[in-house]
This record gives C-alpha cells, sequence and structure tokens, in this order.
C-alpha cells in the first residue's frame, strides 16, 4: 500500500511537471528536484521504462540521470564547467612562468612567440595576457634605483652587518656627508616661464644653451 501509495503521488506530480514543461517550453538539464524524483523511481525498484512513463521523461534520460547518480554521486543540474575551455592549463602557465623568469623584459608579443614554438596549438597574444593576469603578472614600470656594482652591493651588505646591532647613540657620533651637483650655466631640470604668445623670442624668455651642458662641479 505504500509502494502504491507513493507511486500515485509521483504519478500526479510527474503530469503537473509536463504540463507545465510544455506551457513553458522547458528545455536543458532537469532540476534538482526531478532528479531526485528519477533516483528515487529508480531506488523504488522501477525499470528504466516504468520509470520513463511515469516521470514522463526519456528513457535516456532516466538512465543518464541514475547512472550519474550511482557513479559520481550528481544530484544537482549545475554544469561541471562552462564556457570555452581554457587553452593554456597549468602545464603551460609554468612554461610562460619560465619564460617570464628567463627575460621579464619580454614584451607580449615576444613571449607568445616564445610560447608557440613547439606547441601544436598556438595562442593569441590576448590570450598570454589573460594567463599572465591570471597568474598574477602585470606589465608594470620598473623602479629606478642607483647604479650599483657587484663589488660595492657585497662592501654595502658587510657595513650593513657590522653595523646592525648599533644603537641611535651609537650613530649620533658619526659625520654624515653626501655629494651634491652644482652645474655652472643652468639647471638640468625643467624650466619653464610666463609669457605672452609674442614674447616667445623675447631675450628674457631665452635660455642658452652650450656644448655638452656647460659643465657641472660634484662637491
Amino acid at each position: 500500500m505504500a509502494v502504491a501509495s507513493m507511486h500515485l503521488r509521483v504519478w500526479s506530480w510527474s503530469r503537473q511537471s509536463l504540463e507545465l514543461n510544455v506551457r513553458m517550453g522547458k528545455k536543458g538539464d532537469l532540476s534538482n528536484f526531478e532528479r531526485g524524483m528519477v533516483v528515487g523511481a529508480r531506488r523504488a525498484s522501477l525499470s528504466i521504462s516504468q520509470s520513463a512513463q511515469l516521470l514522463c521523461f526519456s528513457r535516456t534520460t532516466i538512465s543518464r540521470v541514475y547512472k550519474e547518480w550511482c557513479e559520481k554521486g550528481k544530484t544537482s543540474s549545475m554544469q561541471q564547467s562552462c564556457g570555452r575551455k581554457c587553452l593554456v592549463d597549468a602545464r603551460g602557465q609554468r612554461r610562460m612562468g619560465r619564460l617570464i623568469q628567463a627575460d621579464g623584459r619580454a614584451t607580449l608579443t615576444e613571449i607568445t612567440t616564445r610560447y608557440n614554438r613547439g606547441m601544436q596549438q598556438s595562442i593569441c597574444e590576448a590570450t598570454t595576457r589573460t594567463t599572465l593576469r591570471r597568474m598574477g603578472y602585470n606589465s608594470r614600470r620598473p623602479h629606478q634605483v642607483p647604479l650599483i656594482s657587484t663589488t660595492n652591493r657585497k662592501k654595502r651588505l658587510q657595513f650593513a652587518q657590522a653595523h646592525q646591532n648599533w644603537t641611535v647613540e651609537d650613530w649620533k657620533n658619526v659625520a654624515w656627508s653626501d655629494e651634491s651637483r652644482f652645474l655652472l650655466r643652468r639647471s638640468d631640470g625643467r624650466v619653464r616661464i610666463w609669457r605672452k604668445q609674442n614674447e616667445n623670442m623675447d631675450p628674457s624668455c631665452l635660455v642658452t644653451t652650450v656644448q655638452v651642458g656647460g659643465g657641472g662641479v660634484t662637491v
């Protein structure tokens, strides 16, 4: 009696679901509830044909849904993946990472060309840019720092290690000095003046120049 009662309730629901699907023109995968009904019918010892007739789904749908539940435990209608397949997999990202480490100054075109060498499936520059951003790389201007030779780097490191435990009082006993550059003729920075439109050749609005900048003195 319990099985018959369940079949009656399932039949009533399936007829209503069929009428709703027809009115709405429903297409695509089943909902989570519909998948649960398919699994429940099969676990109630109903055959594929009986389940298809009872739930108003095709035999192929009944077989597929129940097989996915048995093999993968899938009860959700959400797709595992959507959209275009990524052209650069994890192995390709490691390859692209090695190219960046070997030459961080390479342009996007150069990186794409080097990546496509020996690859069966080539990629475009847009894919290279997207992949690099996904990996955390962005094109930035490098910070400007003083040019220090390898010898001076070692000396600076030795000096820092030798004085890392100095206190503020120790550093107060040190006389600090720095070099300053003084130009003899003019400033090497950008100079701007205020003038009217017709005063471009006025002597007070001109800056004289000499060879090699006029020279300077470093003190």
